[in-house]
């Protein structure tokens, strides 16, 4: 959950979280839609379906955890900064963990001007934390490296006086601390026009597997069509926003079956037909309930 997501948005959602899967077992064997539902308010919904299937195969190997960072990483949803902090903080793996943080603290302390978030250059940051573990408990070292660069070397105004590396700080030497570490270029926000299908049979609506559109990957979605553009539409219905993607959505063709075309393009699998109420526990992002709700 913390992928993401700031800590303090995070603990009533774990909490809530907690007491409905006490267990990995209990998660495994939940229903996906129950997982989503859980996760609804959080965003960047393939984290729970991610955290869903390693809990599946975690329960597949009689509920023992992997630990050390090369086992964990092959789970899904597990990036090499997740895989490192939990085997550092949970199994004292001699590894160092790499977050945005940490990246601040060692691009100042070395004064490395490395673009890291390419991979090639990160790894000179990544070789740099792993190092600072090799003779301390990695989980305290890993701990308090995250805590100081939130709490001390800020990334505006740091507290260069009380920090305990504050002589041997490469950058404050050469005054460029604000400078360090490189600004990452942003995403370039991608316009979108969707056309929404809201296909209704005998008091049900069609749901599909999204296959066609770039925001909500591989969810249950309505049907439709996607169109990207170079330029804001001068009309349309509402607008949604999913990470970096800008969805400008159009009133919904309300039909009386599913189009024949985007039968063809799917399995019988991807297709599911469900009442009104239960549209919500298959697809929790809020973009297709202001859709729903312009159906009366």
């Amino acid at each position: 959950m913390l992928q993401q997501t700031t800590s303090t948005a995070v603990i009533p959602y774990f909490e809530n979280f907690i007491k409905l899967f006490p267990d990995v077992l209990r998660l495994a064997n939940a229903p996906e839609t129950h997982v989503l539902k859980a996760w609804a308010g959080l965003g960047y919904y393939s984290r729970a379906r991610n955290l869903h299937k390693s809990a599946k195969i975690v329960a597949k190997n009689s509920g023992v955890f992997p630990e050390s960072h090369t086992e964990l990483i092959k789970l899904p949803g597990f990036g090499p900064y997740t895989a490192r902090a939990v085997s550092s903080l949970a199994f004292s793996e001699p590894v160092g963990v790499l977050d945005g943080n940490v990246i601040r603290i060692l691009s100042r302390r070395y004064d490395l001007a490395t673009e890291w978030w390419k991979t090639s250059e990160r790894k000179q940051l990544q070789d740099l934390a792993d190092q600072a573990v090799i003779q301390v408990d990695s989980g305290v070292m890993n701990q308090a490296m995250m805590e100081l660069g939130a709490t001390i070397c800020l990334p505006k105004s740091p507290k260069c006086m009380i920090c305990p590396w504050t002589r041997s700080c490469l950058s404050r030497r050469t005054e460029s601390t604000d400078q360090r570490p490189l600004k990452k270029p942003k995403k370039t926000q991608e316009i979108w026009i969707w056309n929404p299908i809201v296909a209704k049979r005998r008091g049900r609506f069609a749901l599909v597997r999204n296959h066609y559109a770039p925001f909500l990957r591989k969810q249950w979605f309505l049907p439709g069509h996607v169109e990207k553009k170079n330029t804001q539409p001068k009309s349309y219905d509402f607008r949604h926003t999913i990470t970096h993607h800008n969805i400008f959505v159009n009133p919904p063709d309300v039909l009386d079956s599913l189009p024949e075309s985007i039968k063809k393009s799917l399995k019988n699998t991807d297709i599911k037909w469900v009442t009104k109420d239960e549209i919500a526990e298959f697809i929790p992002a809020s973009l297709v309930q202001k859709v729903m709700d312009r159906i009366r």
